[in-house]
């Protein structure tokens, strides 16, 4: 005889097998309409997080495909729109936590030894301007609490820790708020 993994009863007698297939029915329903009640406002929670449709898409199917894991060890929690939002809420700091590591990862530290003795000529001069004039509008398109954020992380060299307490925030907050800036900053020089 095996064991049911849902119910964990064994599946021997036929009405042992019914109450089985019975439980992963009810299981089955009970996730199909936390589906049709909670997906619509997931995905706009993941869409005003992210600004793209198709990770919240992303994002809304990996939260279902946790919740109903979860369901096949165990009956839904007492609350499963909490438990949902939980799991969504996890997904975000997951996502920007591997996006800040990436956009660290990317950060080549500034050696002015490579630099040449000369200086920059006219035409390096002016493209440094450019540069300098579209991070600026970048920045300046910034909420002012996610830009102060930012220049205190990269301008005044702040851990997260220390901007969290200056401003009031949790470090996942900071976290987020850095993930938004460097996502724009990004965009703003065509970098995906």
């Amino acid at each position: 005889m095996s064991t049911d993994a849902l119910t964990g009863r064994r599946a021997g007698s036929k009405s042992e097998r019914r109450a089985a297939d019975a439980d992963r029915a009810r299981m089955s329903d009970q996730i199909d309409r936390l589906f049709r009640s909670q997906a619509p406002r997931l995905l706009r929670f993941f869409s005003r997080r992210t600004g793209a449709r198709e990770d919240a898409a992303d994002l809304l199917q990996e939260t279902f495909l946790r919740l109903t894991r979860m369901a096949s060890e165990d009956d839904l929690p007492t609350r499963p729109e909490a438990y949902l939002q939980r799991i969504a809420s996890n997904l975000l700091r997951d996502r920007a936590r591997r996006a800040i590591a990436h956009a660290e990862d990317l950060h080549e530290p500034f050696d002015e030894q490579a630099l040449p003795t000369g200086g920059p000529g006219p035409d390096g001069l002016l493209e440094v301007r450019d540069l300098l004039h579209q991070y600026e509008t970048a920045l300046l398109k910034l909420r002012p609490k996610t830009r102060a954020i930012f220049l205190l992380h990269r301008r005044d060299s702040l851990t997260y820790a220390e901007i969290a307490v200056e401003m009031n925030l949790t470090v996942s907050g900071v976290e987020k708020h850095m993930m938004k800036a460097i996502a724009h900053i990004d965009r703003a020089f065509g970098r995906p």
